[in-house]
């Protein structure tokens, strides 16, 4: 009997992950040039622009946001103080957006496995491949930090202050104040406010992105490995809060700086290690913009977007 039950009970657990991997839904269609990690988009006059880690940071383009052309990079130059932070002058994890009439992109170069590590931003006036010019640092760590400059995001909130979300891995999700003159560190308020990690070790949680639904503030955050193909564990949660710098709380009030966080997206069907996200307000909605490894093509990393919808008690899921 007692085998019975434990066998009944490993059916139902097992039922359990795959009515939750069913409830999942696949990436929006995409086609073309779609093999990206850490992807943001914007909507511009002429299309949608999509920059990526790599390559002087990788641009791809597209009319209607499901056919994907490879458009150069961002830089066609390094700025020579990436040297300092990556011997092969490779950046990370763009962040774009349009603030009073130009573009700007945060991003991060270093090199794997390390926090000696820098968020550096560039700006345009159009927002294209080739038209950006650095400004240099914005926030730094180094090896005896607690914390990574990885994974920037920016947010501006409804009294129009702006803040820089990052990191982080090591100790989880940092935030700073910036100054919107300039874009970079506000002079004033220097607070390192911290707004999510986990009790265990390596604490692994990057790659904030915050937007604001109704009254809340809501922080997606990518959980566990990253970058190894088939063998990703990567997933994101989400927490809310009605301040810019938290606590951010999940769906059960557990806060995110004690390990909280409501699950979004996971492993499922061809989708394996799902993160990396970023997050667009289009004209039919917000959406999801994140990297996967295709299971039916031998792990290669493929850009999914999925629109963002949100329950009766304002909680964000994908479809």
């Amino acid at each position: 009997m007692r085998r019975l039950s434990r066998l009944a009970a490993a059916a139902a657990a097992a039922l359990t992950l795959t009515a939750a991997a069913l409830a999942y839904p696949g990436p929006g269609r995409v086609t073309g040039d779609v093999v990206v990690h850490d992807p943001t988009m914007i909507r511009t006059p002429s299309g949608y622009v999509l920059y990526s880690t790599h390559g002087y940071l990788e641009a791809r383009t597209s009319t209607d946001r499901i056919h994907f052309t490879r458009a150069g990079n961002a830089f066609g130059t390094p700025p020579s103080w990436w040297r300092t932070y990556s011997s092969g002058n490779d950046p990370w994890a763009p962040d774009i957006s349009q603030q009073g009439g130009r573009y700007l992109m945060y991003y991060a170069v270093s090199s794997f496995g390390s926090n000696n590590s820098a968020i550096g931003l560039a700006t345009s006036s159009t927002g294209q491949p080739g038209t950006w010019t650095d400004q240099g640092i914005v926030y730094s760590t180094t090896t005896g930090s607690d914390h990574n400059a990885i994974d920037p995001n920016l947010l501006v909130d409804a009294q129009g202050r702006w803040w820089l979300s990052f990191g982080s891995y090591w100790t989880g999700i940092r935030m700073i104040r910036l100054d919107p003159a300039t874009g970079k560190r506000h002079s004033s308020d220097r607070t390192l406010y911290h707004l999510a990690t986990r009790p265990d070790a390596p604490y692994a949680v990057e790659a904030p992105a915050i937007i604001r639904h109704g009254n809340y503030y809501y922080l997606f955050a990518s959980y566990d490995r990253c970058c190894a193909g088939l063998d990703s564990t990567y997933k994101i949660k989400v927490g809310r809060s009605t301040s810019p710098t938290g606590p951010y709380v999940d769906r059960s009030g557990r806060r995110m700086l004690d390990g909280g966080g409501t699950m979004v997206l996971e492993t499922h069907d061809q989708v394996v290690g799902p993160g990396g996200q970023s997050l667009m307000s289009d004209v039919d909605g917000d959406l999801l913009v994140y990297h996967y490894y295709d299971r039916n093509d031998n792990g290669t990393p493929k850009l999914g977007i999925n629109l963002i919808g949100w329950d009766s008690a304002g909680w964000p899921y994908v479809y």
